[in-house]
């Protein structure tokens, strides 16, 4: 079974060498490193559900545009995503790309 991020382009898109993803990092807000694998996380928390189950929906569609996918859970008004990318082994930069949309998302 192919992984929910598994796409044509990803085994195009490599994983990030430590210079790439030092800058790549540095430009992102409130994103960490996982402490247990190659991926970055943030939570982002909303108003209420309504808020928050409608950042997901915006965000979906830009993760089907990107055919790019994110893991991430919801509870209430707290939304804790995590990106990587299975096909690359781990951060590339459709993860990052997905980042700042959702933080753009987050923030209108």
């Amino acid at each position: 079974m192919r992984s929910p991020c598994t796409n044509r382009r990803s085994s195009m898109v490599s994983r990030l060498d430590e210079t790439e993803r030092a800058t790549s990092l540095a430009g992102l807000d409130g994103w960490t490193l996982a402490s247990d694998r190659d991926a970055i996380e943030k939570t982002f928390t909303f108003k209420d559900f309504n808020e928050a189950f409608g950042f997901m929906a915006r965000c979906a569609l830009v993760a089907e545009k990107l055919n790019h996918h994110p893991e991430w859970f919801n509870v209430y008004k707290t939304v804790k995503v995590t990106l990587t990318t299975h096909d690359a082994g781990g951060l590339s930069e459709l993860d990052v790309k997905l980042a700042k949309a959702m933080d753009k998302i987050a923030a209108a």
